[in-house]
Parts: C-alpha cells; sequence; structure tokens
C-alpha cells in the first residue's frame, strides 16, 4: 500500500468552501427526509455538543454525469471503482466519502466507535443484520431505511473500504487479544529504554498478526482509554457521546509531548504504525518550542507530536535525525520532566474532536467543566482547551529536576504541594472541511500552560 500522503511538509492548507457547500446540501436534503437522522443530528447537537456534518463517514448517490462533474470541480478526485460504485475522496480538506452508484435514493453512513453499542444506545431491534464479524476491518448496520434514504452506523478497525470486508473469525480474536495488550501495557518502568522496547515489542507483535492499519487503530484506541482515565472533562463528555451510542469517533488529532532525546523514537514508533510526516511547526525562537505533524492515511487519524527545538533544528529532518538532550526545559520538556513521556508515563497531553464550539463549552460549563480561553478564533478554525486535569508528581522526579537544577527549590515545594497541570480535552471547530492548524495560537497555548506556571494562576487562565 502507498504510505505517502497528497501534500509535502510544508504545505500551506486552505479552506475548501466549495466542497463543504456540496458536502452540506446533501446532509440538510437528507435530514429533512429522514426523520431518524433528524432525531439523530438534534441529540447530537443538545447533548453531545457535536454536528451531523461532522460525524459523516460516506454518502452515496445515485450516479449521473453531471454529479460527477460537480464533484471534480470542488476538488473531488476519483479513487478507485468498487463493488458499490465510484469512490471520490478530498485530499485538501476533511471531507467524506463521496461514492457514486446505482442507489435509488441518497444514503449516509455515520462514524461510530461500535455499531452495536449505537444499536443498543438507540434500542434497535429490527432485523437489520451486522455486516462484519466483531473486530473486522469494517463493520456496519443499517438504521435507518425510510422512503427515499438509508442511514448507516459504520465502524472502522483500519480500513477504508467500502464494500463487504471477508471475516476472519482467528484474526478477529487476534485483535481482540492484542487489543487487550496494548490497553494494559505496562507503561512505567525503571528506565525509559525499557519502556521504549516493551511499547515497540507490543506494536511488531500486533503489526505482524494483524496487520499495519488495524494495529494502529486498536493501538489508539487503547491510548484514548488510558488518557480519558487520567482526564474528568474526557470522562464527561465520553459519557455524553455514549448516551448516543457514538464514541470517540469524532476525535481530530491525538497531541503527544516528548523529551528531545526520546523524539526520534516517538517518530520511529508511529511510523511503525503507518504514520507519514506533514507539516512542521516552530513557534519562534521566545517559546522554544515545536511540533511534527504526521498522518496515518487508512486510518485518517493525525498526531501533533511536540517538543523544545531551536530555530536551527526546524531547517533539518529533527523527526528522523535526533535530538540532543540540553541542559535546560522548555516549556514540553519541563511537562516531560514532571510527568513522563507521553508514550510512556504520562499518555496524551489532550485529545482534540470536532464539535459546535459554542454549544460544547456551554454544556459542559453547565456540567462543571470550565474552559480556558480560545486559542483560535478564525472563521474556519476554533480551538480551546477544557480546564487542565492537575496530575500529583513522583517525587522522584521532583528530585531528579531539582538535583539538575531545572527546577527552583520553590518550584519543587509547588510540585511536591499541589502538583502540576497534565491533560486537556480540546474543543475543536472545524469549516469548509480546513485541514490545517493555527501556529499562533498553537505557539501561545503551549506557554499559557506551562507547567511552572503556579496553581494560583489557573482561576486567570479559565474563561468567565
Amino acid at each position: 500500500m502507498n504510505r505517502s500522503i497528497p501534500h509535502p511538509e510544508n504545505y500551506q492548507w486552505v479552506p475548501q468552501p466549495a466542497a463543504q457547500a456540496l458536502v452540506d446540501g446533501f446532509v440538510t436534503e437528507f435530514l429533512g427526509d429522514c426523520r431518524f437522522a433528524a432525531k439523530l443530528a438534534d441529540d447530537m447537537s443538545h447533548k453531545t455538543g457535536t454536528r451531523f456534518v461532522d460525524w459523516v463517514d460516506f454518502i452515496e448517490a445515485p450516479h449521473s454525469d453531471a454529479l460527477e462533474s460537480r464533484l471534480v470541480e470542488t476538488g473531488y478526485e476519483l479513487k478507485e471503482t468498487q463493488e458499490a460504485g465510484r469512490v471520490f475522496e478530498h485530499d485538501g480538506g476533511l471531507f467524506p466519502l463521496l461514492i457514486l452508484s446505482g442507489t435509488k435514493h441518497v444514503q449516509i453512513g455515520i462514524m461510530v466507535d461500535s455499531v452495536s453499542d449505537f444499536l443498543s444506545a438507540w434500542s434497535i431491534t429490527n432485523d437489520y443484520a451486522i455486516e462484519g464479524e466483531p473486530f473486522a476491518p469494517m463493520r456496519r448496520v443499517r438504521v435507518s431505511c425510510e422512503t427515499s434514504t438509508t442511514l448507516w452506523a459504520v465502524e472502522r478497525h483500519g480500513c477504508r473500504r467500502l464494500c463487504n470486508v471477508a471475516s476472519d473469525p482467528d484474526r478477529c480474536l487476534s485483535a481482540m487479544r492484542h487489543y487487550e495488550s496494548l490497553r494494559r501495557r505496562k507503561r512505567d518502568w525503571p528506565n525509559d529504554e525499557l519502556g521504549w522496547e516493551r511499547v515497540n515489542a507490543l506494536v511488531d507483535a500486533a503489526v505482524y498478526d494483524l496487520g499495519v492499519d488495524m494495529a494502529c487503530e486498536l493501538f489508539f484506541r487503547a491510548e484514548r482509554d488510558y488518557w480519558q482515565r487520567r482526564n474528568r472533562a474526557a470522562r464527561v463528555q465520553k459519557a455524553r457521546q455514549d448516551e448516543l451510542g457514538l464514541g470517540w469517533a469524532n476525535h481530530d488529532h491525538h497531541t503527544y509531548r516528548s523529551s528531545r532525546k526520546a523524539f526520534k523514537d516517538l517518530v520511529h514508533l508511529l511510523e511503525k504504525l503507518g504514520f507519514v510526516c506533514r507539516e512542521r511547526f516552530y513557534a519562534g525562537e521566545e517559546a522554544g518550542w515545536g511540533a511534527q505533524v504526521l498522518e496515518q492515511p487508512e486510518c485518517r487519524f493525525v498526531i501533533f507530536a511536540d517538543v523544545d527545538l531551536s530555530e536551527e533544528e526546524i531547517i533539518g529532518d529533527f523527526a528522523h535525525d535526533g535530538l540532543k538532550a540540553r541542559d535546560y526545559l522548555g516549556t514540553i520538556g519541563m511537562w516531560v520532566g514532571l510527568h513522563g513521556e507521553s508514550m510512556l508515563q504520562a499518555g496524551m497531553h489532550h485529545l482534540e474532536c470536532m464539535f459546535d464550539y459554542n454549544a460544547l463549552r456551554d454544556q459542559l460549563d453547565s456540567a462543571g467543566v470550565r474552559s480556558m480561553p480560545p486559542f483560535t478564533q478564525l472563521p474556519y478554525l476554533q480551538q480551546a482547551f477544557t480546564e487542565g486535569e492537575r496530575w500529583g508528581v513522583d517525587p522522584k522526579r521532583i528530585k531528579r529536576l531539582l538535583n539538575a537544577e531545572l527546577i527552583t527549590p520553590t518550584q519543587a515545594n509547588e510540585f511536591r504541594t499541589n502538583g502540576a497541570i497534565g491533560s486537556h480535552l480540546e474543543n475543536l471547530e472545524r469549516r469548509d472541511g480546513y485541514k490545517g492548524f493555527n501556529q499562533k495560537g498553537v505557539s501561545d497555548i503551549i506557554e499559557r500552560t506551562d507547567p511552572r506556571r503556579s496553581q494560583a494562576t489557573d482561576e486567570s487562565l479559565l474563561g468567565a
């Protein structure tokens, strides 16, 4: 399989309003004709702070030459012809697959973590059969079939195909075993080298048995689970989305923080899981950090990998050449020094999902979860963190940092007494399929979440 992505690392993503208008037109008409989907969309908005369009996995419509021409005009490209029809994708933005086929009416599939959970949440007990066995590469089920519409729920395990995928019971059982191993992997070792050996061994075994894409999908299901157990905002929002049987299928990107020493190891592990390097960030000399964005083309996962970085290092291939340790720590290095590597002890710094920005902010506030001021407010992108989850800090880590003169005695006492901010949930709303990030805004929020800020500043960081 071709593991390339369609844009080079310096590509500047731009909004795609024509493609968005096309997708919105399909969705609006569908919601007007499908009572179940309209009810679901209303509940998504009022109970989860999300938008129906952000959950759409595919749109299947009757083929016509005029419609095909319109798809091409908006940036969609024909990728393949399957049994299901002619499959079009848009590489310039975040849009659902569009399939032109011999269908009599429009069909839409929505992304869910588990089709079984979705059916249970909605008490759907009709005779619609689930296509695909548990842990098959792709599963789907009709959830509503009305006069001129069909709504599907789609569960993917590293597969972008739309036709039926043959089930393999032995492979499905193997997937379950690997998923359990990944969920319960030991993350804190006497030294990080042993931790990296263990996680690489687990990934190698999963890739060998299941292939890169399914191994990747299961790995990040396990990662989200670990992060969620350590973040109250995540648990509150996950419960809201689980009420509708959706899970975390609206995830936008996963953010990992790394020491300079381990950054090469982090990228190497992600590449084993099928990730390809995309654009890079450098926040400026004063900020002192950078990031490598990576994407898994088949799973459509995105990683934002943060690390302390200098201006001269952004010119080279810092993701693969490695970075030397320094005798001082920036924001990222300090977080790792206090909590451990994201890929090992600490887990993700945050998960960012696609929401209705204002709706989520208000709903979480009503649920007792406060938000920080937005760090991006653009016509096509809004972003904000929930209040930080404060973690206790291992006394051994504090002592190590103090002995190395990387923190002051006052800071050491603060961390012993009050811990340090560990993780967030990020509220993100994209418009017009915009696929990029706001470098200035990201730089601002990195500075505002530096662990060396005292607990007394927490209140000033939260929104009204």
